[in-house]
């Protein structure tokens, strides 16, 4: 396994699990831990100093991935029990949901809270915050951000799937590939409410899981110049760890294109809301993927791009791999 990346979870269903599988869990129990005034403040300030080294990188509310719980395990039924009554107060089930759709296995909860961005997951002493917050709540992540980023294995018509040359305007991985990506914003689930005033008692589980998968097509809308139109309903492969950045979790998508690569590059050259963010558009083939981790590309790619391309391979196709989930 790349010692970059790890996985936390990954989809028991050979094609990854559809949205109306996964749950939501908010509570503030799932928060960071504030850490003494010295420490929290010399944090704040290192990111301040790093916004004014790269200023287009910035600090807002993000939903933090504490732990993810599998269907069938303590709490989980919990989770999907809730969202059945809320779907009945609501008026019933939407989009097809029948209670055996709800009852089927596979799925999973996420226990999520809010965030600040990457002050702590960024800070020089991350490893030491992390080797603290095992001592004290034998939770090595306690007093790290953890914001919940998003990433999509992009496969065209013809089979080809999307890399992104990353560009110098980026917070992270300058340079290097990466799949499109981003993270699902709180400020989408309560629009009308300012973003420093939000809090978990106004966010509704069912409105976060569907900000969660629909945030990846808005990424690779604006990243990519996609109508959304052309993209498929995503499936999560699972959750990847970003080891260069203490931990960092995403979770991974497959998303279909229903363009060919011709003229996805044509799309991609005309240029999107978020152009900016890479320099160049690549295309893998299929078979290339599937031997990428002994290839020279591989060490072109950023870990987001390795974690995504690893739940691709372990999942879509199958690969098997022991040793690897680390299940919190």
């Amino acid at each position: 396994m790349d010692p970059e990346i790890s996985i936390l979870y990954c989809s028991p269903t050979p094609k990854g699990i559809p949205q109306r599988k996964v749950h939501a869990q908010l509570s503030p129990l799932y928060q960071r831990r504030r850490l003494p005034p010295p420490l929290e403040e010399r944090i704040l300030s290192d990111f301040e100093e790093r916004q004014r080294k790269q200023p287009w990188v910035f600090n807002g509310a993000k939903f933090r991935l504490h732990s993810v719980l599998p269907d069938g395990e303590a709490g989980a039924r919990e989770a999907a029990e809730q969202k059945k009554e809320n779907m009945n107060r609501a008026g019933g089930r939407k989009g097809g949901e029948s209670e055996a759709t709800l009852d089927e296995p596979g799925g999973l909860t996420l226990h999520l809270a809010l965030t600040d961005f990457l002050g702590t997951n960024w800070s020089g002493e991350a490893s030491a915050l992390q080797e603290k917050g095992g001592q004290e709540f034998g939770d090595t992540q306690a007093y790290l951000a953890q914001p919940l980023g998003v990433g999509a294995a992009l496969q065209c018509k013809d089979g080809r799937f999307v890399m992104l040359r990353r560009s110098h305007r980026v917070g992270e991985a300058a340079g290097q590939l990466d799949v499109p990506g981003g993270h699902p914003e709180p400020k989408a689930v309560a629009p009308n409410i300012p973003e420093e005033e939000l809090s978990l008692e106004v966010l509704q589980p069912e409105l976060v899981i569907r900000e969660l998968f629909s945030s990846i097509l808005a990424e690779i809308r604006d990243e990519v110049n996609l109508p959304l139109s052309t993209l498929s309903e995503p499936l999560l492969l699972g959750i990847a760890c970003n080891h260069t950045s203490a931990g960092r979790p995403s979770a991974e998508f497959y998303v279909k294109c229903s363009l060919t690569s011709s003229e996805v590059q044509e799309r991609y050259l005309q240029g999107g809301p978020e152009a900016h963010e890479s320099t160049e558009i690549i295309f893998l083939e299929k078979e290339d993927l599937l031997t990428i981790e002994n290839s020279e590309i591989w060490k072109e790619l950023c870990p987001s791009a390795k974690g995504c391309v690893k739940l691709y391979l372990m999942v879509r196709e199958q690969r098997p791999e022991t040793g690897l989930l680390d299940i919190r």
